[in-house]
């Protein structure tokens, strides 16, 4: 029988800078439906990736006195190590400035050239650098560009163009056949509505005036338009036009792409023209989800509203961002972030309905009967209830990944079960039973029936939480990886009688409200700072040598604690400057530091330094620095922070 498979992907995203939670909403989201599907048994390729060229990329290398390849070096860098915080699963990375990805874009390019789809003309018309994306004047939105708001400019060249209007009516039939091509509904209806029937317009495919970018082969003044050479990285990875397209024979078409609305246009119209132009099957379907916002506001790189994920992930762990992202993400229509909503969600689903349900089973268990899972004997009415439901957990779970790859309904039905389970430990009562001695064989059901519950749940949790679900094994006594298996959760009533279960540490913190949302907030203002900071004046680190000796009492004044470090980037304006976000445990705060020759911001975060805490405040480039940072170095390329040889709690006094 051959194995089913499954292709996901998420967009490549742009290496202009440090991504933040929304990019990391769009990855979880790919990486749970691939967690699902591997679980299921199908073989399952997911591929992410960044895209590296362009005028933006250009630019912001330029500010950074580096050439665009170290700057995307160090940018990729960064996106790799997130993924890896954040759990990604993906098989394979692609950069658009990968040596095989440069020469496919050209052959495409080349392809389409010589059946005449592609011609040289002169474009005139309105550019925005941050989007890569050309716009007539009726297209404008108060003059500015319709995706991002910004400022447009007016470009005039001789391009290549891609003869688009061509296969009108061929994307026109793409729609009315296949209705489930594009999701949402909405988005489906305004890509057709406003865009399809409107008239396709030729796309212009190459510029003379960038240069960061893949050169046409047969015309080396002309780089290729960027969205041709980042779309076409979905079938590149899978080695189309290449030497061995076993990839791309087994896995193309890819059965759900995951992109933001803001690439909707990019996706739906000229990607799937160019599959046309190409011969080649589209995607079966296109995921839009949409936006993160801060405040109302879509979160951005340039805009500087994102929020860090690693502050998020130090401080509440990692299934617990993972959760929040993709319980109320904005799968479908935009979503609001808050501190409150996000302690919030963890409090009630992961603290109450999931930890609450184990340990109160696992001590009960621990009390009555040595924490051994026992053997059931006759269920009654109440466990049937909670039986049917687990039952027919993995299928409702199935059908919601299947079926739009609606995660959020599928971690819905998970945690009714949860919810149901909690209900029923208040209906049978365990401490009632465990008085009376006739009550044993029920007492043993009860329990049978509740660790099943918890394994059948967690079971089907590894989609999409990755740290938890072992742990909850371990308490369980669950070693047998086939009790671990997507199969064993299909039916209730698996063999963990006699397992010793261990009750240990409680699964998930219950968190203060009011305390993490100051707490969560500070760490926004913090950053706006920096942000808001356009013009500052660079402030000279003043080297202070004292040889003369000074008294305990007076050192003792000295106040020394160890930080984390949360969230770094550099000064504006400032070679040397570094702006940190440090968590000393009991506060937040800023501590702007000239070691920017020595470290890059990325290599900092997570790091524990020390920190000399009672300072006065000091303006730096405008920017407020409260506390100093402990480093040794004779130059300002060489310097090497004070750190701890083991880890103690934030906010530690070092003496």
């Amino acid at each position: 029988m051959t194995q089913k498979k499954f292709y996901v992907t998420t967009p490549i995203y742009y290496a202009s800078g440090n991504l933040h939670l929304g990019h990391c909403y769009s990855t979880v989201y790919a990486d749970a439906l691939a967690r699902v599907k591997r679980m299921q048994g199908y073989d399952t390729y997911f591929l992410t990736g960044s895209d590296e060229h362009g005028l933006k990329i250009e630019r912001n290398a330029e500010k950074a006195n580096k050439t665009p390849q170290q700057f995307v070096d160090e940018v990729v860098s960064g996106m790799k190590d997130l993924w890896k915080l954040m759990g990604i699963s993906y098989d394979k990375f692609i950069r658009t400035t990968d040596d095989y990805h440069k020469k496919t874009v050209q052959k495409i390019f080349k392809t389409l050239y010589d059946k005449g789809d592609i011609y040289k003309s002169t474009y005139e018309g309105l550019y925005c650098v941050p989007c890569e994306s050309f716009f007539t004047e009726s297209q404008l939105k108060d003059n500015r560009c319709p995706d991002c708001g910004r400022e447009v400019e007016l470009t005039k060249e001789e391009s290549y163009f891609f003869r688009a209007s061509k296969y009108q009516n061929q994307l026109e039939q793409l729609y009315l056949d296949n209705p489930n091509f594009l999701v949402p509904e909405a988005r489906k209806n305004e890509m057709f509505n406003s865009f399809i029937t409107a008239g396709i317009e030729d796309i212009c495919v190459s510029r003379t005036t960038i240069k960061w970018g893949i050169p046409v082969d047969f015309d080396p003044k002309h780089v290729v338009y960027v969205w041709i050479d980042a779309l076409t990285n979905y079938i590149n990875a899978l080695g189309y036009l290449q030497e061995d397209d076993t990839l791309l024979q087994k896995f193309w078409p890819a059965d759900v792409q995951i992109i933001g609305r803001e690439i909707t246009r990019f996706h739906v119209i000229t990607w799937p023209i160019l599959l046309m132009a190409l011969a080649l099957p589209m995607p079966k379907r296109v995921h839009s989800h949409g936006w993160l916002l801060q405040k109302g506001t879509k979160m951005g790189k340039s805009i500087g509203n994102g929020f860090n994920p690693y502050i998020l992930v130090e401080r509440y762990g990692l299934d617990a961002v993972r959760y929040y992202l993709l319980k109320e993400g904005p799968m479908l229509e935009d979503a609001g972030y808050t501190s409150e909503r996000f302690i919030t969600t963890i409090n009630a689903d992961l603290t109450n309905d999931l930890g609450n349900l184990i340990s109160r089973t696992l001590a009960m268990l621990e009390k009555n009967r040595n924490s051994i899972i026992p053997v059931p004997s006759e269920y009654e009415q109440v466990d049937n209830e909670l039986i049917e439901l687990l039952n027919g957990l993995q299928e409702k779970v199935i059908t919601a990944i299947d079926n739009k790859s609606n995660v959020q309904l599928a971690l819905d039905h998970i945690f009714n079960v949860l919810r149901k389970a909690n209900k029923y430990i208040d209906t049978v009562a365990p401490w009632a039973l465990a008085k009376d001695e006739t009550k044993k064989n029920r007492l043993d059901t009860v329990f049978y029936v509740l660790c099943e519950t918890i394994r059948i749940c967690t079971v089907h949790l590894q989609g999409f939480i990755t740290v938890s679900p072992n742990v909850i094994f371990e308490k369980l006594g669950i070693t047998d990886d086939k009790l671990k298996s997507f199969d064993s959760a299909r039916k209730f009533g698996a063999n963990i009688s006699g397992l010793k279960t261990n009750k240990g540490e409680n699964l998930f913190t219950r968190y203060d409200l009011e305390i993490e949302a100051a707490f969560l907030d500070g760490v926004v203002e913090a950053k706006k700072e920096v942000k808001e900071e356009k013009k500052v004046e660079e402030v000279k680190l003043e080297e202070v040598i004292n040889n003369e000796t000074i008294s305990y009492e007076e050192f003792s004044k000295v106040k020394l604690k160890n930080a984390k470090v949360l969230a770094c980037e550099k000064v504006e304006g400032a070679d040397k400057l570094l702006k940190l976000t440090v968590d000393l445990g009991y506060e937040v705060r800023t501590i702007v530091s000239g070691i920017a020759k020595s470290y890059s911001p990325e290599s900092l975060i997570g790091k524990t330094v020390v920190v000399v805490t009672n300072l006065a405040p000091r303006k730096m480039r405008g920017i407020e620095s409260n506390g100093m940072l402990l480093a040794a170095g004779e130059t300002d390329d060489n310097i090497s922070l004070v750190t701890l040889d083991k880890d103690y709690k934030s906010g530690s006094e070092v003496r």
